[in-house]
């Protein structure tokens, strides 16, 4: 593949087109604001949202979806999880028939509870689809530090060296990153999801001063609800331990150059919701993925008390305390594979006034 379109100007649609004209293909970006294109094919550099990188020369920038598709070999659709069903359908208005699309956004549809490669189906019905997701902050990806991912298609079983997934793989890959490949398309969405609602609770519990050891539990407790999650909607949870789930939710909830890590920690510092989200310019996944994720899992009868956590706080009001409360007044179960067993808590009575003596 030796034309890539990238859908969406944000800064990791930024870097993965800096990718793969790193990678030696030729490359349109599409930017939705005018003015940010412009600029960025002027000055060569994503100043608003990827400051410090520049465009190599095989980059041009624009703002007109049909030029930006125009003879693409495949286009990668980089926009936030709850536009995915409006610029597919916009870009398959304008698409040739049939080019692959790689869904490089995480999430679940806020609306329909659909999976985004779902979403992307019903939106552009005839285009096979990759789906591309893993440890990767724009800034290090742009800056060339070593980084993998993986690119999962449905066709890999049948037909590994020649899947969209291997031919992607090959198209993208540069000396400093590294795509892996996958058949388990379901596996790899669930964890790109469902990581930005931990990284939220992480960064909860930073903001509230705990340690380490909260954040230890935090994601392997989370890690367990992406796998419960996955394996409902048929994927596999072996997939959830591997880059896109276990690599990327390790990445996402350790520093606060995530967006939803740092919009976290600032909620446990007591700043508000409303006052976060009207500062910033980028998208928080987390936030509308707690409702979409939650929302999910009740329809499948299955628990996610982290998520539920979160989403009760980001979206239905609960305070912090009152939610903390909640979570560790479960009550004790064995880890999964051990003893089928569910305990009683033995102090649950006392568990309101412990949180209370911690975050006083």
């Amino acid at each position: 593949m030796s034309r890539i379109c990238v859908i969406g100007g944000g800064a990791w649609g930024t870097a993965l087109a800096i990718t793969a004209a790193r990678a030696g293909a030729t490359v349109t970006l599409w930017a939705r604001d005018p003015k940010l294109s412009a600029a960025m094919q002027r000055d060569r550099v994503n100043d608003l949202l990827l400051p410090g990188y520049d465009l190599p020369e095989g980059i041009s920038v624009t703002s007109d979806m049909a030029e930006a598709v125009r003879d693409a070999d495949a286009i990668l659709l980089v926009v936030p999880s709850q536009a995915i069903r409006d610029i597919g359908e916009r870009v398959h208005a304008v698409a040739a028939p049939g080019v692959p699309v790689v869904l490089a956004s995480k999430g679940i549809e806020r609306d329909s509870g659909k999976l985004l490669t779902t979403v992307v189906e019903e939106a552009m019905p005839g285009h096979p689809i990759a789906v591309l997701s893993g440890p990767s902050f724009a800034a290090e990806v742009a800056a060339g530090y070593p980084t993998a991912v993986t690119i999962a298609s449905s066709d890999v079983a049948e037909n590994p060296t020649g899947s969209l997934a291997a031919r992607l793989s090959l198209t993208l890959a540069t000396p400093t990153f590294r795509p892996y490949i996958s058949d388990d398309v379901i596996g790899v969405e669930v964890g790109g999801a469902v990581k930005n609602v931990i990284a939220i609770a992480c960064g909860i519990s930073k903001g509230l001063g705990f340690g380490t050891n909260t954040w230890a539990a935090l994601i392997t407790r989370g890690l367990d609800e992406m796998k419960t999650l996955a394996e409902a909607l048929d994927g596999r949870r072996e997939t959830v331990t591997g880059l896109s789930g276990m690599g990327d939710l390790a990445l996402t909830c350790s520093s606060e150059q995530s967006r939803n890590m740092s919009f976290g920690k600032a909620l446990g510092e007591q700043h508000s919701k409303e006052e976060l989200l009207s500062n910033r310019r980028s998208v928080v996944e987390g936030v509308v993925n707690a409702v979409s994720v939650t929302d999910l899992a009740a329809k499948l009868g299955i628990e996610m008390p982290i998520c539920s956590a979160v989403r009760s706080i980001v979206a239905d009001g609960v305070e912090i305390t009152d939610a903390l409360q909640a979570l560790l007044g479960r009550p004790l179960k064995a880890e999964p594979n051990a003893l089928n067993v569910v305990l009683a808590h033995p102090t649950e009575e006392n568990v309101p006034e412990y949180v209370s003596e911690i975050l006083s």
